[in-house]
């Protein structure tokens, strides 16, 4: 009898369906010579230091540093005891002869099963089910072509080596510095250079200063020419003049060029995420869950995939695939028929997933079942498949070059030739575009090269540098994305910070430990976080550092770079570091100040993890009205006696520095009380005008 371990219940129920073992237990199911159980995700986690060792358990110290276990200690997760004990129980069963490992086919699915099979004690055979979609006919292929575990050595190596080298970065450092500076700061490996990033680019946004300069506009009648910058305005008035004068212009160069743009690349994980912050606003984090969730119902192949072709054998799959999502998404009926999916084919690109595109399912799925975010990710990834099938967009630049007064004015045009997939992008997707960009050039009259055309005015038009943009979630995953980028060739493979599967939990983590803060779609550091990366030395928050870490995991993972030897570097690294930041340093404080006292007790208003609260827990609730979150600078003013506003669903309301008990019962049938700050429309504050405190100023 054989045992699959599946990383997921819903993924152990869709294999255990197509091998036919359907009759349910106890954590597992079991049918026609098979047994299908599952993991939790990872059941198994790294143990703390303190779980090590008495000295590591104590008060945090320079003395207990580095920490170098010299094995590393894994223990089962507290709430996955039972499916731990499950799994094991089956492991050596003696019914079963053969171990067939189920879960995610990545370095992630291969730790989560090896932790579990190495602490089970067991040693039979196992083989690998490598899959990239949980359709029916995907499964069945994946069990005729099983290859033993050991093939998967090098991706275990590598996927273990990354955890080992985050417990050891992340664990040393955090006390390291933690000590140094008195107060706690969390490090990563992949967290700190990622905040680096946030915290360079948020300095050149608040610190750019910018510059006027101006360019002189010549008007032909039927186009304008424009002048290079130019920064000082009575030059610019000077050449207007001579233009004026001059009457005319010669067309000094008149260059016309084919180009082509080929249809964009299906989608990995990251351009997926990328592309969901951009249509619809979606987390990173929220756009693999929808993904995930989509893999689960079998509406979407693997999502942790860093690959953006498919193999040669799947061109039939995917032609099929188009045909149903033009019949599943109206729009998508007027696409055109010359679609070619040979465009997104390439063996040699293929890593260990292919790119992410919709299955058949999708033909009997009801989208009306599908959350929002389910429904918009499906169609993002439709509408990948068919714009990397459709047709190149083909069009003529030109640019003329017309000369008057010894200075040069230069026009460029676009004749588009083929729309393409360019054109049927715009149809799907029409954004507002926020500033003008190359595609945006209009079409130009005939002009002769060596023609004299007449000026029917001049002028100078005024401009501003503009400062760079605040990172979105988009922009953060692409310089994740190619951190690093310039000091590799242009063909190497996992260039960045962090790797798809794992990019959208850093940015989480980010926040979370009120490092990094959402404002919109922008994401911004904060005070702590910009604090951190002055304390941290250049080396723990360099993007390079661990951009070249990455790149040797891959290699790891590929067979071509020693795991030990990586892990050496590591341990170097940690040892180096610990010694030289091993003493005190007052230079930076971390405590944030009160921003006022409680207005029910008058105990400090400070900031917590969850937002800001009463330190003398008298039941106040400081941070929110009617459970409206207030802003930092509304909290502020309501502290201080001033009253503040907001609008709530289209109605302007206004909160009192006063405050008011309440009472209710929550979802658990449990009494909660507390105050909170009196609030009313606007409509019904008029009414009470002439009875309230006159301190209030209303």
């Amino acid at each position: 009898m054989r045992l699959v371990i599946a990383e997921k219940p819903s993924v152990a129920a869709a294999i255990a369906t197509v091998i036919n073992a359907t009759t349910k237990n106890k954590g597992y199911s079991e049918g026609s010579g098979y047994i299908v159980s599952w993991c939790y995700g990872h059941l198994m986690e790294m143990k703390q230091p303190n779980e090590y060792c008495e000295e590591w358990a104590s008060s945090w110290s320079f003395e207990q540093l580095p920490m170098l276990p010299e094995r590393f200690q894994f223990k089962v997760k507290q709430d996955c005891k039972a499916q731990f004990s499950v799994l094991k129980s089956l492991m050596n069963d003696p019914r079963i002869t053969e171990i067939i490992c189920a879960t995610d086919a990545d370095r992630e699915g291969e730790c989560i099963f090896r932790y579990v099979y190495n602490s089970s004690g067991c040693k039979k055979p196992v083989y690998r089910l490598w899959v990239s979609s949980l359709e029916d006919s995907a499964i069945r292929s994946a069990f005729g072509k099983l290859k033993p575990i050991s093939c998967y050595n090098a991706l275990f190596a590598a996927g273990y080596s990354r955890a080992r080298a985050d417990w050891l970065v992340g664990m040393n450092f955090s006390r390291l510095f933690t000590v140094r500076y008195n107060s706690l700061l969390p490090i990563g490996r992949v967290q700190t250079p990622t905040l680096a990033m946030l915290v360079t680019r948020d300095y050149k946004v608040n610190h750019f200063v910018k510059e006027q300069y101006f360019t002189v506009d010549v008007d032909f009648g039927s186009f304008i020419a424009c002048s290079d910058r130019i920064d000082d305005i009575q030059y610019a008035q000077q050449l207007i003049a001579q233009v004026r004068a001059a009457g005319a212009a010669i067309a000094e160069t008149v260059k016309s060029e084919k180009k082509t743009q080929n249809p964009p690349k299906l989608y990995d994980l990251t351009t997926l995420q990328r592309e969901a912050n951009k249509h619809y606003g979606f987390t990173a984090d929220k756009t693999l869950k929808y993904l995930q969730e989509l893999y689960e119902a079998k509406l979407a192949t693997y999502p942790r995939t860093d690959c953006r072709y498919l193999p040669d054998d799947m061109k039939q799959t995917a032609e099929k695939v188009i045909q149903v999502v033009c019949n599943v998404f109206p729009a998508f009926n007027n696409i055109p028929e010359n679609l070619s999916i040979d465009r997104c084919i390439d063996n040699s690109k293929i890593t260990g997933h292919h790119a992410i595109i919709p299955t058949e399912n999708a033909a009997k799925a009801d989208l009306n079942a599908l959350s929002e975010g389910q429904r918009k990710i499906l169609f993002l990834i439709s509408s990948k498949l068919i714009l990397a099938a459709s047709e190149p967009h083909i069009y003529e630049a030109a640019t003329v070059v017309m000369k008057c007064a010894d200075s040069q004015f230069t026009v460029r045009g676009k004749t588009v030739l083929q729309g393409g997939w360019k054109a049927l992008d715009e149809q799907l997707f029409s954004l507002p575009k926020n500033e003008p960009t190359a595609d945006d050039a209009k079409t130009l009259p005939v002009i002769e090269q060596g023609k004299s055309y007449i000026i029917s005015g001049a002028v100078a038009s005024s401009h501003w540098t503009t400062p760079p943009k605040p990172y979105t979630e988009d922009t953060l995953l692409s310089a994740m994305e190619h951190a690093g980028l310039d000091n590799y060739d242009e063909d190497a493979e996992k260039k960045g910070l962090g790797t798809p599967a794992t990019r959208a939990a850093i940015i989480e983590a980010l926040i979370s430990h009120q490092l990094a803060q959402r404002k919109g779609k922008q994401i911004l550091s904060t005070e702590k976080g910009r604090n951190l990366i002055k304390a941290v030395p250049p080396e723990v928050r360099s993007p390079k550092l661990t951009a070249d870490w990455e790149m040797k995991l891959q290699d790891i993972e590929q067979g071509n770079y020693n795991s030990e030897q990586f892990m050496q570097e590591i341990k170097e690294f940690v040892i180096s570091t610990c010694k030289r930041y091993s003493s005190l340093d007052s230079s930076l404080s971390f405590e944030k100040k009160p921003l006022g006292k409680c207005p029910k007790c008058g105990a400090e208003v400070k900031q917590g993890k969850f937002g800001y609260y009463c330190t003398g827990k008298c039941g106040m609730n400081i941070a929110r009205v009617y459970n409206k979150e207030l802003t930092e600078g509304q909290l502020s003013r309501l502290l201080a006696g001033q009253k503040v506003s907001f609008t709530v669903k289209g109605k302007k309301s206004t909160v009192l520095p006063q405050i008011e008990p309440f009472s209710y019962k929550n979802k658990e049938g449990k009494d909660i009380s507390g105050f909170q700050w009196c609030c009313f429309l606007d409509d019904v504050l008029d009414k009470f005008k002439d009875h309230a405190d006159p301190k209030y100023n209303l």
